[in-house]
């Protein structure tokens, strides 16, 4: 009988015992080619499978729709996106802490005009036409700088909008007059590839939002709380080492911090804001 009672617990655990093997796949939004994602965030993926003792295996997608489908069909167990991507998903993950760039955790939207260009007042914006740094998604290149024109009395139909590949070429194109104005963080102006191919001193930020909270890591909701706690403290301890600290500089990271659900809330009611129940697409 006791053979027997082994045996029936052995088949009932296995299934258990063969998922907590199974590996934790790690997804990264593509802000990069996927062969830079790639050399960037392998370090990461390989030193947190040491620490976990669970190989973590890093992902990448071709594009942000490839992603997009990969994280509402719950594909990852951690993902690293952008604050807009963390509201849509948040259902499903959990935030545990978000990345510090710049040596900065949280950066505001702003909207950037060039100094002769006259205009002093988001209002004056009426018919212009503003270039945003990157798809309708975009936290900082659209959703806030869409905000600040809202609080101003202007809707999407009052200005005509363009959308640049990424946030600097956003503020390049309004260098060359190629817009009235330019959506995008505070942060761009300060960006070694913005320095080296504008005169920065022409332009200047018209308005600003508060700080938002940078870039969020989650995992998944019905991840088990010791898991997740060991995730979270390991990725918020690698400015701590030598070795850790070689692993954000491989990803361009400076740290990653701590952070929770309600610590999003201010990008939430601008989502809410600006979108209303639509679902914006790039």
């Amino acid at each position: 009988m006791l053979l027997l009672l082994c045996i029936v617990v052995a088949v009932l655990l296995a299934p258990a015992l063969h998922a907590a093997e199974e590996p934790l796949i790690m997804g990264i939004f593509p802000r990069n080619k996927p062969s830079e994602t790639t050399t960037m965030y392998t370090p990461l993926a390989n030193h947190l499978s040491e620490l976990l003792g669970r190989k973590v295996i890093l992902v990448t997608a071709r594009d942000f729709d490839a992603f997009s489908r990969a994280v509402q069909e719950g594909r990852y167990d951690i993902v690293f996106y952008n604050q807009f991507q963390y509201i849509q998903s948040s259902k499903s993950y959990v935030v545990i802490a978000h990345n510090e760039e710049f040596k900065r955790s949280a950066v505001a939207g702003v909207l950037y005009v060039r100094k002769d260009s006259g205009i002093t007042e988001v209002s004056q914006l009426r018919g212009k036409t503003i270039i945003f740094g990157g798809g309708r998604d975009a936290m900082l290149s659209y959703i806030a700088p869409r905000f600040l024109l809202m609080q101003a009395g202007l809707n999407e139909n009052d200005f005509k909008s363009e959308f640049s590949v990424n946030p600097p070429n956003a503020v390049v194109a309004l260098s060359l007059k190629q817009a009235d104005a330019a959506g995008g963080g505070d942060i761009l102006l300060d960006l070694a590839t913005v320095r080296k191919t504008i005169n920065t001193e022409e332009i200047r930020i018209l308005a600003t939002t508060e700080p938002l909270l940078f870039l969020p890591w989650a995992v998944k909701r019905t991840m088990p709380a010791r898991l997740r706690d060991a995730i979270q403290s390991t990725m918020v301890e690698l400015d701590s080492t030598e070795a850790g600290r070689a692993i954000l500089k491989s990803a361009l990271t400076t740290g990653i911090r701590k952070a929770q659900d309600k610590d999003y809330d201010p990008h939430r009611r601008m989502i809410n804001a600006v979108f209303g129940k639509g679902v914006p697409t790039r």
